[in-house]
């Protein structure tokens, strides 16, 4: 069934991809049609809270007792989606690793470029650790540019002297934005949803002036020593694979703990569309195994 599942997704994943020229407007407007066509699991509650003064969603799968905290970053490439239409996905993780998942809606560029979102996700985790909760009941966990978030909130996290929290899941992970991977040429066939005329637009609007290869900005050029064991996962149909190869290779330079998990023939953030490939499901059940065994 996986070959046929994979095609299916593939044709379903290009008719819906955004145009090339469309402006960040109506990008957004395609995105909720998408997003609300989705309906959470039946057992998923999300209602609206805060952290530091971020706005969050709380989401909790009924019948799970939360033991640990999952702080959760959305995908949309610094400029699209919200904590709420991540809470699917956000909600497959909290319900292996019996937590809490509290998804973070930090500021959008172009109304707040960098470094809006990197403040908010500091500000979120402080405020987690404030609260009493402590490092080693929490782990972050993000898609694409919510994975490049979690990463520059570890290192940012870790310059501001504050304990790390037990470990990090990165899917498709968003970690240079200055398109230097060379998956984006050589993948680009093969990815239905990304391309480098897609993503250079909106790299403007969250740089806004600054160099793109920031390590806050791009997490693969940061120094990465020092951070908590990472689950990188990231499939072969995309363009961001070089991405999360070179982001493994400059953990595992740095001494981290480094899982790099590869899933073949299968788009940016598979993991989201666990109706539709049985990848998915796997995949989830892997990185639940992960974080399980660094929270316990």
């Amino acid at each position: 069934m996986s070959t046929e599942q994979q095609e299916t997704l593939d044709a379903i994943l290009r008719q819906s991809a955004f145009p090339v020229d469309s402006e960040v407007g109506e990008q957004r407007r395609l995105l909720r049609e998408l997003t609300s066509a989705q309906p959470l699991p039946a057992d998923v509650t999300a209602k609206s809270a805060t952290l530091g003064g971020v706005p969050t969603i709380e989401i909790t799968v009924d019948g799970v007792e939360p033991r640990h905290f999952v702080l959760y970053f959305h995908g949309g490439v610094y400029v699209l989606g919200d904590a709420l239409s991540a809470a699917g996905l956000a909600s497959q993780i909290g319900r292996r690793t019996s937590a809490k998942v509290l998804s973070v809606d930090y500021r959008l560029a172009p109304e707040h470029p960098y470094p809006a979102a990197v403040d908010d996700a500091l500000a979120a985790y402080e405020a987690l650790l404030q609260d009493g909760i402590a490092p080693s009941d929490i782990v972050f966990a993000g898609e694409s540019a919510g994975g490049g978030l979690a990463l520059a909130t570890l290192v940012n996290a870790r310059d501001h002297g504050l304990h790390l929290p037990a470990a990090a899941y990165v899917m498709s992970p968003y970690v240079d934005l200055t398109l230097a991977g060379t998956t984006m040429e050589t993948k680009r066939k093969v990815d239905p949803l990304l391309s480098r005329q897609l993503l250079e637009p909106r790299v403007t609007d969250y740089t806004a002036g600054q160099d793109a290869a920031l390590g806050l900005i791009s997490p693969v050029f940061a120094d990465l020593s020092g951070l908590p064991p990472l689950l990188i996962q990231v499939g072969s149909h995309e363009v961001l694979l070089d991405d999360a190869v070179r982001l493994a290779q400059q953990a595992a330079a740095a001494d981290v703990e480094v899982t790099l998990d590869i899933t073949p023939r299968v788009p940016h953030v598979f993991q989201a569309y666990l109706p539709l490939l049985d990848e998915a499901a796997a995949a989830l059940d892997r990185a639940g195994e992960f974080l399980s065994a660094r929270l316990d």
